[in-house]
């Protein structure tokens, strides 16, 4: 009968080779001797993770010289599975257990995937459990064999050996979670946008995925001046499905009492096909609303991967920040005195163009308009100051004014607004315009002068002042020659 040499040889390869990192990893002690003496060391372990242990072949002898091992499953369980296992192992009428498939590390992954789940569907006692408490974990006084080592952690560990003892280099991190936004001026994707009110924003998640992820939930939070839509969540390749039955994920957009905008489970029948590093990407947009910080602190959203036995684990927040601005226009005379009575309307060109719609916040404070909104008929100052609010970066706008205050003319053309990326503000002090913003200045008229002048009035004037003067001397003669 031949040893379990190919077996051996194959699973050596794929782990020393590939330097194995699929939960679970198999671990083997080979040395003739009693039982009881073996051990396993995991180096780098996590702390706060547990590692549990199976022994699922037991080493009958082997030859270290002709590199010969000898495999029997380590009880009856262990032996009824690995019988139909056959595009793995063969199992000949002795019970020796020889390995038959190709030796690449992703055949090698699945099978032990296969039997970490066989494990734990028949609730097979793990044969040691030891949860880290320091970068090193050991099992000691283990029986001579094969060992499938299954961490929390969702990931695992690669393997060396020794005899009679095994080293695993536990090589897990938490899984990878880089989020961001897509800046729409570039089309380039980082951790900061700048976008108006009313626009939709492009956000992305990208999940590093590793060989034996457990329990990946994608978790998602908003801030108030972004409104998600619902409909456009997708992970790139995967089927959505509508619930935990069907698909590959989905989506819970409802009912979540954690604080999360939304939510991503994936499903364990999805996970399991994982066999070598995959990033899931997720897409989704959200819109701009008139809850927006401007400027500040931006907008945030940010995702966390909650992940591993349960969804116990968490990675860190990774968030990106989307800015809006504001624009500050004072309305003044020649001498930089503010005046109110003017009316204006935005476009988004020095002529003609399209009149940008603008929504009342409260007296002498706008912002722009979302698809569905009707804007103002014009927008005015307010102690000769008025505020837009919600600008993009890197953007023209032009200011019209379409009336006047009373006794000023009115502007010939419109006025240039050119957007940054920071609010354009303006200080006034004692009604009196001093710096910063858009500055708007009306000319005041003066009174024409009229045709006729004052030099003929004067003369109508004073001949009736004659007239009166010799009509009252007149009357008074008369009178004298009476009384005589």
């Amino acid at each position: 009968m031949r040893h379990l040499k190919k077996f051996f040889g194959a699973v050596v390869a794929a782990l020393m080779v590939f330097a194995m990192t699929v939960t679970p990893a198999f671990a083997w002690n080979n040395v003739d001797g009693p039982n009881g003496n073996g051990s396993i060391t995991i180096n780098n372990a996590e702390v706060g993770h547990t590692y549990k242990a199976y022994q699922v072949l037991e080493l009958e002898s082997y030859n270290e010289t002709a590199n010969a091992y000898t495999y029997k499953a380590a009880n009856s369980q262990w032996e009824t599975w690995l019988k139909g296992q056959t595009s793995y192992v063969s199992v000949d009428a002795q019970g020796y257990v020889t390995w038959v498939a190709a030796d690449d590390d992703a055949t090698v992954a699945a099978f032990a995937k296969a039997a970490l789940a066989y494990a734990e569907a028949n609730k097979i006692a793990p044969t040691a459990t030891q949860t880290a408490t320091s970068s090193t974990v050991t099992f000691s006084n283990l029986n001579l064999g094969y060992y499938l080592v299954d961490t929390t952690l969702g990931t695992l560990c690669s393997l060396n050996t020794t005899t009679p003892d095994v080293e695993m280099i536990e090589k897990n991190v938490e899984p990878p979670v880089k989020k961001e936004v897509k800046e729409d001026s570039t089309g380039n994707w980082g951790e900061e946008n700048t976008a108006e009110i009313g626009q939709t924003v492009e956000f992305k998640t990208t999940i590093g995925a590793k060989p034996g992820a457990e329990s990946y939930v994608l978790h998602d939070v908003m801030s108030a001046g972004l409104t998600l839509d619902p409909d456009s969540i997708e992970a790139s390749g995967l089927n959505k499905g509508q619930d935990a039955e069907s698909g590959d994920y989905h989506v819970v957009t409802t009912g979540l009492s954690d604080g999360c905008t939304f939510e991503v489970v994936f499903h364990q029948s999805y996970l399991d096909t994982i066999t070598t590093d995959t990033d899931i990407v997720v897409t989704y947009d959200a819109v701009v609303n008139e809850n927006a910080v401007i400027a500040g602190d931006g907008n945030s959203n940010k995702t966390q991967l909650k992940f591993g036995e349960d969804s116990n684990y968490e990675s860190t927040w990774d968030e990106t920040k989307t800015y809006t601005f504001k624009v500050d226009v004072v309305k003044t005379d020649s001498e930089k005195k503010v005046l109110d009575g003017a009316q204006f309307k935005l476009y988004d060109a020095k002529t003609d163009g399209n009149e940008i719609a603008l929504v009342k916040v409260s007296d002498g404070v706008y912002r722009l308009a979302k698809d569905g909104e009707t804007g103002v008929e014009y927008i005015t100052t307010v102690n000769g100051e008025l505020e837009i609010k919600g600008f993009d970066a890197n953007t023209t706008y032009y200011l019209e004014e379409t009336k006047a205050p009373d006794g000023y003319n009115k502007l010939a053309e419109r006025v240039e607004i050119a957007v940054k990326d920071a609010n354009l503000e303006a200080s006034v002090s004692n009604g009196v315009y001093q710096s910063g913003g858009v500055h708007v200045e009306n000319k005041a008229g003066s009174l024409l002068p009229t045709t006729g002048g004052m030099g003929t009035t004067i003369f109508y004037v004073a001949g009736g002042a004659i007239v009166v003067a010799a009509a009252g001397t007149l009357v008074y003669r008369k009178r004298m020659e009476n009384n005589r």
